[in-house]
């Protein structure tokens, strides 16, 4: 066997991912457990060749002998949502980056799964990542306490966390719509236990107030596309020439039920959701929505977490906002005259 190269009988080591880049163990060791203390270029060089070798840690000795399970837990909401595909892909991918197993979690929208969740991970999870958590703040805060945790699209109390900016997002979708000549909005609002859906109303009403537009807010839907018909024929019940959805799934919904019923988007209805999933360019017409970071939150996310549990690191637990953008498709037009 040659230096250096892992065979079939034998898994890839630090040993071997040093060889092959010219690297000392120890500064391998660095970048894939703590990659904020190498840099960038190394970094990029070392997780390469770890990919290339096909590197797995044993996490079973390692935790025997460091007293660690080297395994997060990723809860997400709702697993069938195609947000949630890019956070566990980027979650996932950061972590087998530092030597970590991902345990995902999905807590189906309830407070309660997700608490129940959390207590039976304490002893098998080094920490717990959580996106759009239902937990109140005075829950997020005492479950810190036990463990170490970073939230995704939540903001509590000392809590580290990666907020992806949507708020912004709708202020231009706002300013969009307003370009359009649309009068009378509508926000399709989501559940009512969502954080990230009361910040975006907040934003809204301001923005409406200095554009001296009509601002209508909906009932709550749950954020799925069955909730679209729902939500169009609320539209139709309404004054409204326009409406940004809670998320992209439920606009999907509505473009459904619009071609059900006759109604032309963008000529008679323009509709704009938020986060950019894998299928909104295919919608006919193709969605106008809030093109979110989704995959670099959930990296983002890991290197927080792993700063946090690392006693040697030297980047401390922080939290970040990520900036999002609005994507112009065909689902968004002028309004009516008249209108």
């Amino acid at each position: 066997m040659t230096a250096g190269i892992p065979t079939e009988e034998r898994p890839a080591t630090l040993q071997d991912i040093a060889h092959r880049t010219g690297y000392a163990t120890s500064t391998v060791s660095r970048a894939l457990s703590n990659p904020g203390r190498v840099n960038r270029h190394t970094r990029e060089i070392i997780l390469a060749a770890a990919k290339e070798l096909d590197y797995t840690p044993n996490h079973q000795a390692r935790a025997l002998t460091s007293g660690r399970s080297h395994a997060i837990a990723v809860l997400v909401s709702d697993i069938t949502n195609p947000f949630y595909f890019d956070i566990i892909r980027g979650t996932q991918q950061q972590l087998k980056a530092v030597n970590y197993m991902q345990l995902l979690v999905n807590t189906e929208e309830s407070g309660e799964t997700e608490a129940l969740t959390i207590n039976s991970l304490r002893h098998s999870a080094d920490g717990a990542i959580l996106t759009a958590s239902r937990l109140t703040d005075q829950q997020l805060v005492a479950l810190a306490q036990r463990m170490p945790v970073v939230t995704i699209n939540r903001l509590a109390p000392g809590i580290p966390s990666v907020v992806i900016d949507t708020p912004a997002g709708t202020d231009q979708a706002l300013d969009h719509l307003v370009s359009l000549g649309h009068r009378h909005i509508m926000y399709i609002s989501g559940p009512d236990s969502s954080w990230s859906n009361e910040r975006r109303w907040q934003r809204l009403t301001r923005s409406a107030e200095k554009h001296g537009v009509s601002l209508e807010r909906s009932r709550n839907y749950s954020p799925h596309a069955h909730s679209g018909a729902a939500a169009a024929d609320a539209v139709l019940n309404s004054n409204a020439t326009a409406c940004i959805a809670f998320n992209d799934l439920i606009a999907i919904g509505m473009l459904e039920r619009f071609r059900e019923r006759g109604v032309s988007v963008p000529g008679d209805i323009s509709v704009v959701g938020c986060d950019d999933i894998f299928g909104a360019n295919f919608c006919n017409p193709p969605l106008t929505t809030i093109t979110a970071p989704i995959e670099k939150a959930g990296r983002v996310a890991v290197s927080i977490m792993m700063a946090g549990i690392n006693p040697h690191s030297l980047t401390p637990s922080r939290s970040v906002a990520l900036q999002t953008h609005l994507t112009i498709r065909a689902s968004t037009g002028p309004a009516l005259p008249g209108s």
